[in-house]
């Protein structure tokens, strides 16, 4: 399932690029995962929302040669420009800013895919967000999200190791459980729910962010060491747009 990723990293100037441009768990690796339950083609466009610095963009357009429009709120379109002209995946990679809570520039059914990894539980944790977003999908298109979250709700019980990182509101906010992301889009009538799951990558992921000299990774290890594998997984949901 991980091929490109292992073979991609196995190389050592690669592998520095990628922890270079992390922004969380390893993009690329959860990428491949769900990319595995897609059928994806060079005819394609897709839509990489969130793309942050593009290692999500960079998987999709070198492994399927798809047309990859990357958007991003953080990172600027000139900066990844110049990131992608670098790896060479420019002719296949448009970068351009957007804030998906203020609505896409795009065209209606643009889209066969919208994929968005590691960015939607910041900004999708509303019912108001996933109807926005379905009209810019044709029909019989997909919207495949990947994000951190919970193996069940911690409510008003949080373990007590978890307890530092959950006084941040923005934690307890976006780190939620597989049932409330299916309990959010089960009501939508715009989509058909093709697949919710928890990642096999989860693990691997978070291990290959932890050893990125970024900030946010360093501060992230105690939380992970606290965590232990006990509450944390990555969440996949597809649906297909009708």
């Amino acid at each position: 399932m991980f091929s490109f990723t292992d073979k991609y990293i196995s190389n050592p100037a690669n592998l520095e690029y990628s922890k270079a441009t992390m922004m969380g768990p390893n993009a690329m690796r959860v990428s491949e995962e769900m990319a595995s339950y897609l059928t994806i083609t060079k005819d394609m466009r897709i839509l990489d929302l969130a793309c942050g610095m593009g290692l999500s963009t960079l998987f999709l357009t070198q492994k399927y040669g798809a047309s990859v429009f990357a958007a991003d709120l953080w990172i600027s379109p000139t900066e990844n420009y110049e990131r992608f002209k670098s790896v060479g995946i420019a002719d296949k990679a448009i970068p351009i800013s957007v804030d998906a809570t203020k609505g896409l520039p795009f065209a209606h059914e643009f889209f066969d895919i919208l994929f968005t990894v590691d960015g939607y539980h910041y900004f999708g944790d509303t019912p108001e967000m996933l109807p926005s977003l379905i009209p810019f999908v044709k029909k019989g298109g997909y919207i495949a999200v990947a994000i951190p979250g919970l193996k069940y709700e911690f409510g008003e019980n949080v373990p007590d190791e978890m307890k530092p990182w959950w006084d941040e509101p923005e934690i307890a906010r976006t780190i939620r459980s597989t049932d409330f992301w299916r309990e959010l889009w089960s009501g939508e009538k715009g989509i058909v729910i093709a697949d919710i799951r928890e990642m096999l990558c989860c693990k691997k992921a978070w291990d290959e962010w932890l050893t990125s000299s970024n900030p946010y990774a360093v501060d992230d290890v105690p939380m992970m060491e606290a965590e232990g594998g006990k509450y944390f997984n990555f969440i996949q949901m597809i649906a297909r747009v009708v």
